[in-house]
């Protein structure tokens, strides 16, 4: 492959950019978004995993454009757009046809399309082929077509494209041997599945797994609390188990690109072949109430010292999805933040990752300054690079939804 194309520049295209072009491909960026086609031009990084350095040093090798034309002259294209949910949590596809569709006017025989954004299963046969075809072009005979879900955990360095296995389904045999020809230049293991179909319900069991076993843990906190039992110490019990058993911590709830989006993805489809996924659908339902769980356990904190949420100087530590990243995609704490605020409360919040939440006009404040003002601290979301220590040792009351405080007991603490 001596020139690939990547039709968005997020958190799954910039990189595969990236890993292409270190490989001495040349790339052709597209994306919608003009900031981000002026920052690649620039060598200026948006990526936390992508360090503006890693960028510049094969900005020669490519080319960002908000414009299709030039994917005419790819060997392969990649398609990374986002797979959001409606308001009513069922699939929005616009971004994908969209892009399909215009990928499609300038589709030439012989060219790799590979889907990586995360689907339900018939998509890439049902959905993308369709568009593309409309070139004339028929797939699995003029253009080759396949589907290799992205599997970016945005902070990890363990873990990279490199050394995480690639799974790829192709529409054709000779489809899925030219998408694992691509992928030997940037992946160490490509794994073939049998179809497309395969492939994009791969990904979705993938986080699924995470969904229900994240819902059961949280389920069995909000027994435990009834019962006067810390679950930590049930968990940590567990986990001594050699065999049979795979640690998950509770928490305020799910956030991210995957893992609150993915399930839904799958109920929706199964409900076109008259199932209903009753387990998966359940587990969502039970992560979508934690936030309410913890706002609950804050409240209760607050009134066993005499204070009512009302009026109440609430500190959040922590607000992006996860620890490392400054994503705050369908991150609790947001809920949280609203919940909170519906209260009547007086909500602040710190995140070195995070420095605006535009959308409840908030600006992240000094660490040292809010543990003292503040009458409760709430550890929603662990960074490492943030002293949870601290914030036990001086704020008058802390709520601890992760579990970080437990190395130092303390009575102003209360735990998830």
């Amino acid at each position: 492959m001596k020139t690939v194309g990547v039709i968005g520049l997020g958190y799954v295209g910039l990189p595969l950019a990236i890993a292409f072009a270190e490989e001495g491909c040349d790339v052709l960026g597209v994306d919608l978004d003009s900031a981000k086609v002026d920052a690649i031009a620039a060598g200026e990084s948006y990526i936390e995993d992508v360090s503006s350095e890693q960028l510049q040093a094969v900005a020669d090798r490519i080319q960002a454009s908000s414009r299709y034309a030039p994917l005419a002259k790819a060997d392969a294209v990649l398609v990374c757009v986002p797979t959001p949910l409606t308001s009513n949590r069922e699939p929005d596809l616009g971004p994908l046809i969209e892009s399909a569709r215009a990928l499609g006017e300038v589709l030439q025989a012989g060219q790799l399309v590979v889907l990586e954004s995360t689907t339900y299963p018939g998509t890439t046969r049902e959905r993308v082929a369709p568009l593309l075809e409309e070139s004339g072009l028929a797939a699995g005979r003029d253009f080759h077509l396949a589907f290799s879900p992205e599997r970016v955990d945005p902070g990890r360095t363990d873990y990279t494209l490199r050394n995480t296995p690639k799974v790829v389904g192709g529409l054709t045999d000779d489809c899925a041997e030219r998408a694992s020809e691509l992928y030997a230049l940037v992946c160490d293991e490509v794994l073939r599945v049998s179809s497309p179909e395969a492939a994009e319900l791969t990904k979705l069991l993938e986080n699924i797994f995470r969904s229900v076993n994240i819902a059961l843990v949280n389920e069995l906190a909000m027994l435990t609390d009834r019962m006067g039992i810390d679950v930590w110490e049930v968990v940590d019990a567990a986990a001594t188990k050699p065999y049979g058993f795979m640690r998950f911590d509770p928490g305020p709830g799910m956030g991210g690109h995957c893992l609150p989006v993915d399930p839904f993805y799958l109920s929706w489809r199964a409900r076109e072949f008259d199932m209903s996924t009753e387990f998966i659908e359940l587990a969502g339902k039970i992560n979508q109430q934690m936030p309410y769980h913890c706002v609950s356990k804050v409240q209760g904190a607050l009134n066993e010292r005499g204070l009512a949420v009302k009026g109440a100087r609430v500190l959040i530590a922590g607000v992006a999805y996860k620890p490392g990243v400054g994503d705050v995609r369908e991150s609790p704490a947001l809920k949280i933040i609203s919940l909170l605020r519906e209260l009547g409360a007086d909500v602040s919040y710190h995140d070195p990752h995070v420095p605006r939440l535009n959308e409840f006009g908030l600006a992240s404040v000094e660490l040292e300054d809010a543990i003292g003002a503040c009458d409760v601290a709430v550890i929603v979301t662990a960074h490492r690079d943030v002293d949870h220590s601290v914030i036990a040792r001086r704020a008058r009351l802390v709520v601890d939804l992760r579990g970080v405080t437990r190395a130092a007991p303390a009575e102003n603490v209360v735990r998830l």
